[in-house]
């Protein structure tokens, strides 16, 4: 069962997102946060997936409708996103949906690329989550600092990648608490989105999901 909702934010606010249903109703939750594209069909898909591996997902829509066809699009609409409200507002929100009125007794959360980021964001500032797994994304360090991720991190990282460039990496992964689970591959950002096909490795990809799994049953149950 999938289908877009609205849920409530702590400021009291609404926020629009994609819910995809796991089939038993005390599924542990995650929320799945978008690429700097949108809430499109890629991450849509992404949702359906993770609910038929066992998760109540939900994907808040955090640019209210709006997709970028194009890198400077994509760009603007991101520019434009606060990541302190997406955090403290929607992302707070995601997690007290999914516990309150989808049973989810654990919580994680992953994204990609900008969504990546806010993982890392998610895993600083939000409390209560219990898993982050983040794929090609480092936040400003002024907003979330890695050595303050407080929950267990998984990260999946391209070696060939000019946004979260490998000496970026390196220095982010430096700071980060003992046992954080760092994953590179040989491949470009945005590997895992088969939508984008000059960037997507089908090998690369498998591999990452395989990991994730294992990460998000391990720590959600």
């Amino acid at each position: 069962m999938a289908q877009m909702i609205e849920f409530q934010r702590p400021d009291g606010a609404h926020s629009p997102a994609y819910l995809a249903l796991a089939s038993r109703p005390d599924a542990p939750g995650l929320i799945l946060l978008q690429e700097w594209w949108g809430l499109n069909d890629n991450i849509r898909a992404t949702a359906d997936r993770y609910a038929a591996a066992g998760f109540h997902t939900l994907a808040p829509d955090l640019y209210r409708g709006r997709q970028a066809s194009d890198a400077d699009e994509a760009s603007h609409l991101m520019s434009g996103l606060s990541f302190a409200d997406a955090t403290h507002q929607d992302l707070a929100g995601a997690l007290r949906h999914l516990r309150e009125h989808c049973g989810s007794p654990k919580v994680g959360v992953s994204g990609f690329c900008m969504g990546g980021a806010l993982s890392v964001a998610a895993a600083v500032h939000v409390q209560g989550l219990s898993a982050a797994s983040c794929f090609y994304g480092i936040p400003p360090a002024d907003f979330a600092a890695p050595q303050d991720v407080a929950i267990p991190f998984q990260g999946h990282y391209a070696d060939i990648d000019d946004w979260c460039t490998p000496e970026a990496v390196r220095a982010f992964v430096a700071q980060l608490p003992p046992g954080a689970e760092i994953h590179h591959y040989p491949a470009a950002h945005g590997f895992f989105n088969s939508s984008r096909a000059h960037v997507y490795d089908a090998a690369c990809a498998e591999q990452a999901w395989q990991r994730t799994l294992t990460f998000l049953r391990a720590r959600l149950g």
